[in-house]
């Protein structure tokens, strides 16, 4: 079998992607977080560690903006399809039907990734101009690239299982209603129980605690956000083969 038939799919999702407004969200979501940074820098008197708001960035990311942008994301994705109603046309292609599944899946992995390290990039940039512009605040320390990388890419691998679900309820029903209610209800629960100890279990919550100090909990929601979300997104791929859209 060559590469071009396992491509295609990906190809065409690409493509569907760069005329669709995934771009921009892609580009909004981290852009909050850095414009954020900038104003609430300008506002302090004193120099503040890197730590300070590199970690404050992604802890911003992690407990809202992600979730949201995962929802929000995963609804345009399949919308792209519901709206227009091509499923069928597409279900009756000469390929099987967890190939077009999975390069949707592959997609929005991939955005989240570049938002993930766009949040990362844009959090430095703003801290930079708001140096630049008043050069006593300039954050004392040093910028540990490796270490903040890490952590970013901890709550991407932890957010796997809230991304397998949000993607497999927006492709399993036409309507982006049930999508947005999960998300929507999943990020409120996590932000009102936020200091529950139980969160370590909620997968909204799995990328947050990627933060948290005692050991065990970085370690329990990276392990069941990874090893779910790859289980939910396999089961994804073959239920929504099987089945037809509602």
């Amino acid at each position: 079998m060559t590469a071009a038939p396992l491509l295609a799919p990906l190809f065409v999702e690409t493509r569907k992607l760069n005329r669709s407004l995934a771009a921009l969200l892609a580009v909004a979501a981290p852009s909050l977080i850095a414009i954020f940074t900038f104003f609430n820098m300008l506002r302090v008197d004193d120099p503040q560690a890197w730590d300070q708001w590199i970690m404050t960035g992604s802890a911003i990311w992690a407990f809202f903006m992600l979730p949201m942008s995962v929802t929000a994301l995963t609804a345009l994705v399949a919308h792209m399809e519901h709206g227009p109603k091509s499923w069928d046309h597409l279900r009756a292609l000469p390929l099987p039907r967890w190939r077009l599944y999975a390069a949707k899946a592959i997609c929005v992995l991939a955005v989240v990734a570049l938002m993930s390290a766009a949040v990362l990039a844009l959090t430095w940039g703003a801290v930079m101009l708001a140096s630049a512009i008043k050069p006593q605040l300039e954050p004392t320390g040093a910028f540990e690239l490796a270490r903040y990388a890490t952590v970013m890419g901890k709550m991407y691998l932890a957010a796997l299982l809230m991304i397998a679900i949000q993607l497999w309820i927006a492709l399993r029903f036409a309507s982006f209603v049930p999508a947005l209610a999960v998300g929507i209800g999943g990020t409120f629960f996590s932000v009102v129980a936020t200091s529950a100890k139980q969160g370590v279990f909620f997968p909204w919550q799995m990328p947050v605690n990627m933060l948290a100090g005692e050991a065990w909990r970085v370690q329990t929601a990276l392990g069941l956000g990874l090893g779910l979300g790859a289980v939910a997104l396999v089961a994804a791929l073959v239920h929504l083969s099987r089945r037809e859209v509602l």
